[in-house]
C-alpha cells in the first residue's frame, strides 16, 4: 500500500481525537457539576432541627461521616472538598469547631460548614479538676454567669438520701461526691440543682461501682463509703505524683490502725478556709486552732470530704502500699519524704525548712 493511501486515516484519527478529547473534558466537568450541585445542596426541604454533638480532637473525617449520617449533609466527600477549597483560597478558619450545635435539614453544605466554624455551642462547657472544693465550683460557675456561688454552696449543702438512695445520711454537704471532670449543659438548664445531679450521675456511672466491687469480696481494707470518700480526697490533696497515690494512703491507713492522728495539713486548710504556700506555711496558732476538720486536735477522720477526688485516688484508698511508714512531709516539688520513726521525720522537716530558707530572697 503506498504512503498517499495511508494519509487519510491518519487525518480522520486526528479528527476523531479533537472531537473526543474536549467532548469527554466537557461531559466530565458536567457530570462534575451536577454532582457537586447535587451533594452540596440542602438534604431536605423541611427544616427539621437535628443537635449534634462534635466532641474535642474528633477528625474531620469522622465528623463530617457524622454529618451526613444525621442527615444534615448529603455527602461526607462534598464536606472535606469544600474544606479543601477553603483552606488553598487562604482561609484561616476552616477548623469545625468543638461543641453541641442545632443544625436543621435545610440548610446547604456552605452554611452547615460556615455555622459550626463561626457560631458558638448550643451548650456550654466547664471542667471541675479533682481536688477543687465546693466553694472553688461556686466561683467558677458565678464567674461564667450561671448563677451565684451563693446558691450553689446552698444546694450542695441539701444531702437527702431522697436525692441519691447511695448517699450516706450523716455527711455535712455533697463535697466529694461531686465527681471531678467535663461537663456540657444547655445554659436554660444550668440552675445549682441540674448541675449537682450531672455531678452525682457521673460519680454513680464512674466511682461507686469500684466501691461496691471492691467491698463485695475480699477488700484490703473494709471501709463505708463515706470514710472512702473523707480519706480520698485527703489523699487527693496531699499527692501531687500519681506513684506516691498508695504510699500515703499507706500511711494513713497506718496511722488509723495504730489510733494516730492523721496530722494532714490540708484539713487544716479546709476548716479554716486558706491555702498554704512555701513561703506562707502553716503557722502554729493555724494548726492549734479548733475545727472539726483539724485531724491534728482530733482523732480518726473529719466529717466529711474536703475535696472533689479523680479515681486515682479513690483507688488508692481501697489499694493502699503495704508500707511500715507513719510520716510524710512536702518537699515542694510535688514529692514527699517518708519516714519511720518521728525522730526520721523531724529530721526532714529541718532539712526541707533550710532549703526554703536558702531559696527565699535575702532582706
Amino acid at each position: 500500500m503506498s504512503s498517499a493511501q495511508k494519509m487519510p486515516k491518519k487525518s480522520s484519527n486526528w479528527l476523531f481525537y479533537g472531537i473526543a478529547i474536549p467532548a469527554t473534558i466537557l461531559f466530565t466537568g458536567l457530570v462534575s457539576s451536577s454532582w457537586w450541585i447535587w451533594a452540596s445542596a440542602a438534604p431536605s426541604s423541611f427544616g427539621i432541627k437535628v443537635r449534634l454533638t462534635i466532641s474535642e480532637g474528633m477528625p474531620t473525617q469522622a465528623i463530617a461521616q457524622e454529618l451526613e449520617s444525621a442527615g444534615i449533609i448529603r455527602s461526607s466527600l462534598a464536606l472535606r472538598l469544600w474544606l479543601q477549597w477553603q483552606s488553598w483560597r487562604g482561609n484561616d478558619s476552616v477548623a469545625l469547631k468543638s461543641g453541641t450545635y442545632d443544625l436543621t435539614t435545610n440548610q446547604s453544605l456552605q452554611e452547615v460548614v460556615a455555622q459550626i466554624q463561626t457560631t458558638k455551642s448550643t451548650e456550654v462547657r466547664f471542667t471541675i479538676p479533682e481536688g477543687w472544693t465546693i466553694a472553688q465550683m461556686a466561683d467558677l460557675f458565678e464567674k461564667q454567669g450561671f448563677f451565684s456561688a451563693k446558691d450553689f454552696v446552698a444546694a450542695a449543702q441539701r444531702t437527702s438520701p431522697k436525692r441519691r438512695s447511695w448517699l450516706p445520711e450523716d455527711i455535712p454537704s455533697l463535697e466529694g461526691f461531686l465527681f471531678p471532670d467535663t461537663y456540657q449543659i444547655l445554659p436554660s438548664e444550668a440552675t445549682p440543682d441540674r448541675i449537682i445531679n450531672l455531678m452525682l450521675d457521673r460519680f454513680e456511672q464512674v466511682a461507686l461501682p469500684i466501691y461496691q466491687e471492691n467491698q463485695s469480696g475480699k477488700p484490703k481494707v473494709k471501709v463505708s463509703l463515706k470514710d472512702w470518700v473523707t480519706l480520698a480526697s485527703i489523699v487527693e490533696k496531699e499527692a501531687v505524683i500519681d506513684t506516691e497515690r498508695r504510699l500515703i494512703s499507706g500511711v494513713f491507713w497506718n496511722r488509723l490502725k495504730q489510733n494516730k492522728r492523721l496530722e494532714s495539713d490540708p484539713t487544716v486548710e479546709y476548716g479554716l478556709n486558706i491555702r498554704q504556700t512555701p513561703e506562707n506555711p502553716l503557722t502554729l496558732e493555724q494548726v492549734r486552732t479548733a475545727s472539726p476538720y483539724n485531724t491534728y486536735l482530733n482523732e480518726g477522720l473529719p466529717p466529711g470530704a474536703i475535696a472533689s477526688v479523680g479515681l486515682a485516688s479513690l483507688k488508692a484508698t481501697l489499694d493502699p502500699a503495704t508500707t511500715d511508714y507513719l510520716f510524710f512531709v512536702a518537699k515542694y516539688d510535688g514529692s514527699h519524704v517518708f519516714s519511720r520513726t518521728l525522730e526520721d521525720h523531724e529530721k526532714a522537716l529541718q532539712a526541707i525548712d533550710k532549703k526554703i530558707q536558702q531559696k527565699a530572697p535575702k532582706q
